[in-house]
């Protein structure tokens, strides 16, 4: 843990540093994905807050030697931590692997808002997958919130855990009819939430020209922490981790199930693969699953007080792409959004410093009572997928295999559905959630 009086210091020293990537995320074959050559993807890049806030919290050796397990689960961030976690409860001997120090991948740069609303309003989706799939989706997010609190209640840190509320804005005036038809749905389907009207908006929270939902289902998390502390109890029962161990080559269309072999020819022999490596799936995949796209976050220094914040509460808005807020433990405010089409890396980053003023104006428009100083900041390239879905099962592209693909704005509390779906699917338990989240859909 890094005391917080170093972080100051700690940030002077980075800024010193001519060029700097916290992590760079390699796809391991020369795939091209949106007409961009991912084996040499950087994806993101800057200054993620939750590592340096923390510290390196645990490494693990690199596999030196060949090994067998039930099942292995390649990808070390969040997604591969849950699935551990919940696979090693199941009592399968797992192995995970991870070409780079966990939870240092895409998971160090997530801002850790825990949402139940999917990317895609749920009164869009209906029209999209069917009520059933769309309202299901929606209430399985709901339960995932609750399911990750009760999570850390079982673990030995509380990973920066808080409930919160969330408001939902409209952005423009042509959004309120739709966010009138987005209440109405979810009311109808059971799910608590309020209209506000401009007035009382203002009157509670921030600047805001129309209307807005409130709900009462939201938290927010210290990715970083949580990672580690999954890894941490899964290990006591038996999970075995391998980080800076990269896979090469899959052998996995076999009767007894799939050999893995890392870059210094050591073999991993499992009964099955969970491949729960984000982008770096799309490599094993004939077809795209997922369009990639540049966002931009900053997180700003300890401030005093929050005037005209009244809970926190996170914060987002109708227009797409669209900006969103939030607070952290340490009284900081974290800030994202600006998303634009991936073009390349270089180009991303060059837009850094620019897109992070503009975050901040849109900041200091809603809120002019509070001043922010910015701590850190950092550019990253995220998926999505065409209605908003994770995609998760097995698939004819990769016998003995199954995926979890929490692309999206919600990816974790996917991550959590994920494993729960891809552990039924292992034990042979029916699982009927598992069909709205399947590849053919």
């Amino acid at each position: 843990m890094v005391p917080e009086h170093t972080l100051g210091e700690i940030g002077v020293a980075l800024r010193a540093e001519l060029t700097y990537h916290l992590v760079c995320f390699l796809l391991p074959y020369d795939r091209i994905i949106d007409n961009q050559r991912v084996s040499s993807l950087d994806l993101k890049s800057g200054y993620p807050f939750w590592p340096i806030k923390n510290g390196l919290i645990a490494s693990y050796p690199s596999l030196n030697a060949d090994i067998a397990c039930d099942i292995a689960i390649v990808g070390g961030g969040i997604t591969g931590a849950l699935m551990a976690y919940y696979l090693t409860e199941a009592h399968f001997d797992v192995v995970v692997v991870d070409r780079r120090d966990v939870a240092t991948g895409s998971t160090s740069a997530s801002t850790a808002l825990l949402q139940y609303e999917i990317d895609t309003p749920l009164s869009e989706l209906i029209g999209m997958v069917g009520r059933d799939h769309a309202v299901r989706s929606y209430l399985l997010c709901v339960e995932a919130i609750g399911k990750i609190e009760q999570l850390i209640g079982k673990l030995d840190s509380d990973c920066g855990f808080e409930r919160k509320h969330s408001l939902y804005i409209a952005s423009r005036k042509r959004d309120v009819a739709q966010l009138r038809t987005e209440y109405e749905t979810r009311r109808t389907y059971g799910i608590q939430l309020d209209y506000m009207e401009r007035a009382e908006i203002e009157s509670l929270f921030v600047q805001c020209p129309w209307r807005a939902l409130y709900s009462y289902e939201a938290a927010q998390v210290d990715i970083y922490q949580f990672a580690h502390a999954l890894f941490r109890a899964a290990t006591m029962r038996g999970l075995r981790v391998f980080d800076r161990t990269k896979i090469t080559t899959f052998d996995n269309d076999r009767p007894d199930g799939v050999v893995l072999t890392t870059d210094q020819g050591c073999r991993i022999t499992a009964r099955k693969v969970v491949m729960a490596a984000g982008f770096e799936s799309q490599a094993y995949l004939k077809h795209k699953v997922g369009s990639f796209k540049s966002t931009y976050a900053l997180i700003s220094e300890p401030i005093a007080q929050f005037d005209g914040w009244e809970d926190q509460c996170l914060i987002w808005e109708s227009a797409r792409p669209y900006f969103y807020m939030r607070t952290t433990s340490d009284n900081r405010v974290l800030i994202g959004g600006e998303d634009d089409l991936f073009d390349n890396e270089l180009t991303r980053d060059r837009k850094l410093d620019r897109k992070c003023q503009k975050l901040l104006k849109r900041f200091n428009k809603m809120f002019p009572k509070i001043a922010l100083e910015v701590a850190y900041s950092w550019a990253g390239t995220f998926g999505e997928t065409k209605d908003g879905l994770a995609y998760i099962g097995a698939t004819p592209d990769f016998p003995n295999g199954y995926f979890a693909l929490g692309y999206g704005g919600n990816g974790i509390t996917y991550s959590i559905i994920a494993a729960e779906i891809i552990r039924d699917l292992l034990l042979g338990i029916p699982n009927h959630d598992a069909d709205i989240f399947r590849f053919d859909r």
